[in-house]
């Protein structure tokens, strides 16, 4: 177990996607002497069971923009670090089921092609062409953007932390954030049960534990968990892996082609925070690792 350094100019505490993201790319500004603190080990968090869809289209054209470049970064991150992704450029697929959600997706295909991306407008006929298996029975039309498509967020993470250490950034797995430090209204060091660290900026990149971390430091961070399930199902007959991701946002249902399909759907009841019964989130998924995730997250309040 290494020590951890007396001080450093950037402290990101969270050891999710996000975080080893935020490292990657301190790293490749130039931002060396970053560390990464996890509490316990990579990707441990919800990052572990996420599931992987990537769509670009955002109301915000900066968040599209953004997205847009995290497909170009997953194409390109294999090659750089020799670690594998599971990008899948197979397409997104999103259906609207009555008029006004028709009227919907008609207006993003004209935000998708201001913002540069390539959105086609589809017949319920050729959206059951792209997925044989739908019933589309009830289908107004559809959208089909042939640059989205899936990942491994776990995947993900465990190679943009490997491009981050090789710009010199350093990555410690286990050591728990007790205290933020403040001076004078500016951080001045992060204390963990492993001992303190001088540093002159935090980046906050701890999930759903961020609230009560930032709420330490009299920061308001708008975030609150919701409680998730999800079941396991075998390989279905007739899906074939390039499916596209499926989204139907009236049903608030999405699905994720995998060794099965990962099928999540949030009900209709009220949001409530993850130690209380609120949303439920149904996942049909072909491996079982994202159970045993899924079940240490659901064992930890925020």
């Amino acid at each position: 177990m290494s020590d951890l350094p007396a001080s450093a100019r950037v402290v990101v505490i969270g050891g999710g996607i996000v975080g080893c993201s935020t490292a990657y790319h301190l790293g490749k500004l130039g931002e060396t002497e970053t560390v990464l603190l996890e509490r316990h080990k990579l990707t441990s968090g919800s990052t572990f069971h996420a599931a992987g869809l990537v769509g670009q289209l955002r109301s915000s054209a900066n968040i599209t923009q953004m997205l847009v470049n995290s497909v170009s970064l997953y194409r390109s991150l294999e090659e750089e670090t020799g670690l594998a992704t599971g990008w899948k450029m197979n397409g997104g697929l999103r259906l609207a089921c009555n008029p006004e959600r028709w009227t919907e997706v008609r207006r993003q295909a004209t935000t998708a092609h201001s913002f540069g991306l390539e959105m086609h407008l589809l017949t319920p006929k050729e959206a059951q062409d792209l997925w044989p298996l739908m019933d589309v029975s009830d289908v107004v039309g559809a959208a089909f953007l042939p640059t989205d498509g899936q990942a491994n967020p776990s995947d993900i993470t465990q190679a943009l932390a490997r491009g981050a250490r090789q710009t010199g950034v350093t990555i410690f797995e286990d050591p728990t954030v007790s205290a933020i430090e403040t001076q004078n209204g500016r951080v001045s060091g992060v204390v963990t049960d492993r001992g303190r660290i001088a540093c002159e900026k935090i980046v906050c990149c701890a999930g759903q534990w961020s609230r009560t971390l930032a709420a330490s430091v009299g920061v308001c961070v708008p975030l609150v968990s919701v409680q998730h399930q999800y079941m396991i199902t075998e390989p279905m007959e007739g899906i074939a892996p390039d499916l596209p991701t499926l989204r139907d946002q009236a049903a608030d249902l999405f699905l994720v082609i995998g060794e099965a399909v990962r099928v999540t759907q949030r009900r209709k009841v009220r949001r409530e925070p993850l130690h209380r019964h609120g949303d439920h989130v149904l996942v049909l998924q072909g491996n079982q690792r994202h159970a045993n995730a899924d079940r240490g997250v659901q064992r930890t309040a925020p």
